[in-house]
């Protein structure tokens, strides 16, 4: 119980939340770093997968060799970049790092996403005269979205839970509260640390997942339909028939 209620106090006193050391600035620091990986991630990713995912050839090597890249911990990456020249660079080792980590959930779902698109719908398409391009922009990509963008979310809430680790070499982010948790041995600092990037990743997690809902085209429709028919849906038959053979 004395770690519990030692870990409220730490979070709950006002000296921990301001300054250079803060959590609001650690904070900051974490959510620019996590912008800025989730973004050249899906600058790489995404437009290679929807590319490979429309002319249906070598995206199923591309798959395998991002997801070969699991393999390799993502702090072992980072060790490796900053003993070499990219070392002296500031943050590009960390940023490097998580994004070489984010880019097979990215690359993954995007390719499965648009190999998933109804074939049948695709092939109609070809026959109303629609260019590649238009193929992609007015079909495939609006069917592919849902899993597309799940496969953003779950980069982001990696990158998000990754990026302690730029803590280790000197970085900012919510890492360094952890890491100075533990050069001064206080516990309750450690934990109260990885309670604030897990609520983080919990709070991205829930944000992705409301939009998700709110951009879904099946969603979106569906919620057309409700406000023209003033939510109460398609009106129901009188009385339906009863099947042949069933009891009056």
């Amino acid at each position: 119980m004395s770690v519990i209620a030692n870990t409220w106090t730490w979070l709950t006193t006002g000296a921990h939340w301001s300054g250079a050391d803060g959590v609001w600035h650690r904070l900051g620091e974490h959510l620019f770093l996590t912008v800025v990986c989730l973004a050249i991630s899906c600058a790489i990713a995404l437009p290679v997968a929807v590319l490979l995912g429309h002319v249906g050839k070598g995206g199923a090597l591309a798959v395998n060799i991002s997801n070969a890249g699991r393999a390799v911990p993502t702090f072992a990456v980072l060790v490796l970049l900053l003993l070499s020249p990219l070392g002296t660079h500031g943050s590009w080792p960390t940023i490097i790092a998580l994004v070489l980590f984010a880019i097979p959930p990215l690359l993954t779902n995007a390719y499965v996403g648009m190999r998933e698109v109804d074939r049948d719908v695709v092939e109609a398409a070809r026959g109303m005269g629609m260019t590649g391009r238009q193929l992609i922009g007015r079909v495939e990509l609006p069917l592919a979205f849902p899993l597309i963008l799940t496969g953003v979310r779950t980069a982001a809430v990696q990158v998000v839970a990754t990026t302690t680790l730029a803590a280790l070499p000197g970085g900012g982010g919510l890492g360094r509260i952890i890491t100075a948790g533990f050069r001064l041995t206080d516990t309750a600092q450690v934990v109260s640390g990885a309670l604030l990037v897990a609520a983080l990743a919990l709070l991205v997690e829930g944000a992705f997942v409301a939009v998700e809902r709110l951009l879904d085209p099946r969603r979106r429709r569906t919620r057309i339909a409700d406000r023209k028919t003033g939510g109460r849906g398609p009106a129901a038959p009188a009385e339906a028939p009863a099947p042949v053979g069933s009891p009056a």
